[in-house]
């Protein structure tokens, strides 16, 4: 992040009010990705999807054997849990979200489409753990110069991963089904370039999933 402000900055004297004008720059692109968690926010969530659970569906299954081998992964010393899934309702985020933080396992940071939330779903999300690509990037997904916001967003995955928060990704984006979607392609280009870099000496891929008797 330093080295893109810098080389924007080098016709300029480089002073505070221009080192402010970056930072607001940064903290609002920051924004974009992510917000602060909110406890009251998931509790209040933990109660709705009891309820919707018990009224959309008979019965929820949990895989015992897969449980098993996701806990037995959060026991491996000193590594961050990258969580791969399929993608097959727009339930799949609150759902593995809720599994996963009844089970222990933390609140994991949840990748989401932002181009298919509103504004007011988009920061509902992001008290709940979801995270987005940068505005520009969603609309640029193959952009090679991405800028600050690249290097923001490149930033913000190495301090997950390195602060070892669970990340959630999803492959896919529903209708489109065994696909990789370019949200997916671009975050797990950050997981990789990160281990690349020496940000983090290893990540743990576990796959998980969801599976439907019929699709909500």
């Amino acid at each position: 992040v330093r080295d893109v402000t810098t080389g924007r900055s080098c016709d300029s004297r480089g002073d505070g009010k221009s080192r402010r004008q970056w930072k607001e720059k940064i903290l609002e692109i920051l924004a974009e990705i992510q917000a602060p968690l909110s406890l009251l926010t998931l509790r209040l969530c933990n109660w709705f999807l009891l309820k919707l659970l018990n009224r959309l569906f008979l019965g929820v299954q949990l895989h015992r054997g897969q449980l098993e081998m996701v806990l037995r992964a959060t026991r491996t010393p000193d590594v961050p849990l990258v969580f791969l899934s399929t993608h097959k309702s727009q339930l799949d985020g609150l759902l593995l979200s809720f599994l996963l933080f009844s089970q222990g396992l933390g609140v994991p940071r949840v990748t989401v489409d932002g181009q298919v939330c509103s504004p007011r779903l988009r920061a509902l999300l992001a008290r709940l753990g979801g995270i987005f690509l940068p505005w520009r990037t969603e609309q640029m997904p193959n952009d090679q110069d991405e800028g600050l916001p690249g290097a923001v967003l490149a930033a913000y995955v190495e301090e997950v991963l390195r602060s070892r928060q669970p990340l959630l990704i999803f492959l896919e984006e529903p209708p489109v089904a065994l696909r990789l979607s370019a949200p997916a392609r671009h975050w797990l280009a950050l997981v990789y370039r990160a281990m690349r870099d020496g940000a983090v000496p290893d990540v743990l891929l576990v796959p998980v999933g969801i599976a439907y008797d019929v699709i909500p």
